[in-house]
């Protein structure tokens, strides 16, 4: 029996962590500040009224309240309403 390990192969064991993309909060669900709302590669969705957008293309919530998806001028936006103009705003 050998006492020593064989060299083996040393150019394995490498491996990209997971991104974890995509929605993360949904159209009526509430949303606290500084809540990710969207992890994304480029800007698919855009920031509306109450969020932010974060050097990766991350969504974010600035105020408490409600995450509303909406569309203007072709544009796919993504708003967060406080929970009193979250009912104006349907």
């Amino acid at each position: 029996m050998a006492h020593k390990k064989g060299q083996g192969s040393t150019r394995n064991g490498r491996d990209s962590n997971a991104q974890y993309r995509g929605v993360k909060l949904y159209d009526g669900q509430t949303a606290k500040p500084g809540a990710i709302l969207i992890r994304q590669l480029g800007s698919s969705f855009h920031a509306g009224a109450n969020v932010g957008t974060g050097r990766d293309w991350t969504l974010f919530s600035k105020v408490e309240g409600v995450v509303r998806f909406e569309t203007r001028n072709n544009r796919k936006l993504i708003s967060v309403y406080p929970t009193e103009q979250a009912e104006a705003a349907k």
